[in-house]
């Protein structure tokens, strides 16, 4: 029923007063935000600038949402699942020897002020939007189920291979779904190149091919997770990088401006990874350093997967190396570490991923994150740039 609140059918006959109210309001602020402010143009004009409210919206609601829920979720988590410091590295539990018994799995508030926001203002009649609530929320079950493992046993979670398992099982489902729904559109299961005009059809081997996107990101976030406001403030850049791109892909004008495929409704996955972009900016107000809670698996996977998800939404995966430039480092490291020291009993890294190198180099941790974030800030720049360069 909030689906048809945005498109403005209402029927005053199947809702209680209140909640007319509440949908009379909120129709009369998409109406006033919306406004094209001319009478000339009625159709495509005004529904791009009442998505661009929507949008608007959407992030301001996550944002609130996540704000005013998280010294209640804190609390509660304070007195259920506190962070262990138990990795297999004795110095890394050292220098983080501080942050034991820090609230984690904060994961949770950010699903949820996601889903919120989304309710009140996607369209939830549209393919886009609903893929993507089952990803925050199937991709977030499961890093609940890792951190609860984590916490209330002495295991360290599920398993690589439980965990991975899990992973491609949900992504498979995610991918063959968008792939239902994209493969009779122009270039909907392409793979594009975004410097020219290279594409490469992929057919049904798009389910695969989007899988491992889908895994590859999730783990991505996961593992740059390691330090206060670290992973988090990279998906803000990364996130409103997306939030413009699938605008822009649904945007027929736009598009073909920009010479990128047309995927129509995609704008209403900008409001989707807008809610995301706003609930970890509200996240961020207690995750910053010192971080009053974590977001433990239950964050992080649910983030990286849907930043996939927008990048094979929008057939810029290709991009997505580049605007998730962070996420990619850091997992290479790991790949990278994990491959050398099995052949010859050697590390390239003082400890993997990458911000761990640097705090066992005497980097300062808040520093460090400034600059990742920073640096995230620039790949987010020179990914949209390159759609100039074509």
């Amino acid at each position: 029923m909030l689906a048809c609140l945005v498109s403005g059918e209402l029927n005053a006959h199947q809702t209680t007063q209140p909640l007319s109210d509440l949908r009379s309001m909120l129709v009369w602020l998409l109406d006033y935000f919306g406004s094209p402010g001319s009478t000339a143009d009625a159709g495509a004009e005004t529904s791009h600038t009442q998505l661009t409210a929507r949008i608007a919206l959407a992030v301001a609601t996550s944002f609130l949402a996540a704000l005013i829920l998280g010294p209640l979720a804190i609390r509660w988590l304070r007195a259920r699942f506190r962070e262990r410091i138990a990795s297999a590295s004795e110095k890394l539990n050292q220098l983080h020897a501080g942050k034991g018994d820090t609230p984690t799995m904060g994961g949770v508030f950010i699903v949820a002020a996601i889903v919120a926001a989304v309710l009140l203002w996607g369209d939830l009649t549209a393919p886009y939007v609903q893929i993507g609530l089952f990803i925050a929320v199937a991709f977030g079950t499961l890093g609940a189920a890792d951190d609860w493992i984590k916490l209330r046993t002495t295991r360290r979670g599920l398993s690589v291979r439980q965990k991975l398992l899990a992973q491609l099982m949900l992504s498979l489902i995610t991918a063959g779904w968008l792939y239902v729904v994209q493969r009779d559109r122009p270039f909907g299961t392409d793979l594009c190149w975004p410097l020219g005009d290279a594409a490469w059809p992929l057919g049904a081997a798009f389910i695969l091919w989007g899988a491992v996107v889908l895994v590859g990101s999730s783990n991505g976030v996961n593992l740059t997770d390691g330090l206060d406001g670290l992973a988090g403030g990279c998906i803000v850049f990364a996130g409103a990088a997306f939030v413009g791109l699938s605008y822009l892909a649904g945007h027929s004008i736009m598009a073909e401006y920009l010479r990128i495929p047309f995927m129509s409704g995609s704008g209403e996955l900008a409001i989707l990874i807008g809610a995301m972009v706003g609930a970890v900016l509200g996240f961020l107000w207690y995750n910053c350093h010192p971080a009053q809670v974590f977001m433990g698996d239950a964050g992080s996977l649910p983030l990286g997967a849907l930043l996939g998800y927008a990048a094979l939404v929008t057939r810029q995966e290709v991009l997505l190396v580049i605007i998730g430039g962070i996420f990619v480092v850091e997992t290479l490291s790991v790949i990278v570490q994990v491959f050398w020291y099995r052949r010859t009993g050697r590390r390239v890294l003082a400890c993997s991923p990458l911000h761990n190198h640097f705090l066992f180099r005497g980097h300062d941790e808040h520093k460090l994150v400034v600059r990742f974030w920073i640096t995230a800030a620039l790949l987010a720049v020179v990914g949209i740039a390159c759609l100039r360069l074509r």
